[in-house]
């Protein structure tokens, strides 16, 4: 445990752990929807550089096993814990039995392993594996599919908590909750068993600010992503009509502390709510123009001044 606060709860007088873990999702070092970018890196080399970075723990990959005793025994040897991983939901055209029956297996993993969250995005109808469609054509539903969705996902979370987890929804550029009024919309008509993933370069690129988020929805801010954006570059894939993978070739994502996103204020505001969780660096880029090593390092370095500035984990 790299940092940990202890907090008295008014409605139990029990002791809380609020806790903050530091993680790294592995697409720097191999992007599961660009295979050419980092295609050839072993696991192990992308596992030792994370360890020497610093990390506590590391979200799930493509080259990652999914054996349970095979994974832990991998992760042991570098002294990580698994954080969690994607899961592709398809609810809009999957029943809550099918899709349930459906991430039984990506759970089983996750349960096995000691996570805490489930992070999940609905992609029957994304657009951001598509390298032939533009980003800006974001997938719009009609209002009944929006509640049809969100009555499917909170059954589904619902699931999901008696498994003992916590739901994390992923919104994601290229996929039907992307702005600001389509996360608005999505947690008021889910429950509480909904939580989500808050990602704030996909925030960002969503034209959202992440502190007011996190200060309207305190209690289902369930994960976090921290991944920086260069807002030029992404204005420049929008107006030239290129896909999302297009702009990750392009370099519109980056680590924080080196893009254009303050992240002071989100640091402040996850501090307000008490915010106990994992915070991932994350920045899908071109590991031959950005050494996943050396970007994980600035990302969290930066994080960790952020975090003791507001106080966030002490």
């Amino acid at each position: 445990m790299r940092a940990a606060n202890m907090k008295m709860s008014s409605t139990n007088s029990k002791r809380i752990d609020i806790v903050i873990k530091y993680g790294v999702s592995p697409i720097a070092w191999t992007n599961d929807d660009l295979p050419s970018l980092g295609g050839d890196t072993p696991l192990e080399s992308c596992l030792e550089d994370i360890r020497e970075v610093g990390f506590d723990g590391v979200e799930l990959g493509g080259k990652f096993p999914r054996q349970a005793n095979v994974l832990a025994s991998i992760l042991r040897q570098y002294d990580l814990e698994l954080v969690g991983g994607w899961y592709s939901s398809k609810l809009l055209t999957r029943t809550v039995k099918e899709e349930i029956s459906a991430l039984r297996d990506h759970l089983a993993l996750l349960k096995d392993l000691g996570c805490r969250v489930f992070i999940i995005a609905e992609t029957s109808n994304a657009i951001h594996g598509d390298q032939e469609v533009a980003l800006q054509r974001q997938p719009q539903i009609s209002d009944d599919e929006w509640r049809v969705f969100c009555e499917r996902m909170s059954a589904v979370g619902d699931y999901i908590a008696g498994e003992g987890l916590r739901l994390a929804y992923h919104h994601h550029l290229g996929t039907v909750v992307e702005k600001r009024q389509d996360i608005d919309r999505f947690l008021e008509l889910t429950n509480e068993n909904v939580g989500l993933t808050l990602d704030a370069g996909h925030a960002a690129g969503g034209g959202v600010e992440v502190a007011e988020i996190i200060r309207a929805y305190p209690s289902r801010i369930a994960h976090v992503h921290c991944k920086d954006i260069r807002r030029e570059i992404f204005r420049g894939v929008l107006e030239g009509g290129e896909s999302f993978l297009d702009g990750v070739m392009a370099g519109m994502f980056t680590v924080p502390g080196d893009g254009n996103l303050d992240f002071t204020s989100i640091f402040a505001a996850l501090k307000e709510i008490d915010y106990s969780g994992w915070i991932i660096v994350e920045a899908e880029q071109d590991p031959v123009k950005a050494p996943p090593k050396e970007y994980a390092l600035k990302g969290l370095e930066t994080l960790k001044k952020l975090a003791a500035r507001a106080g966030l984990g002490a």
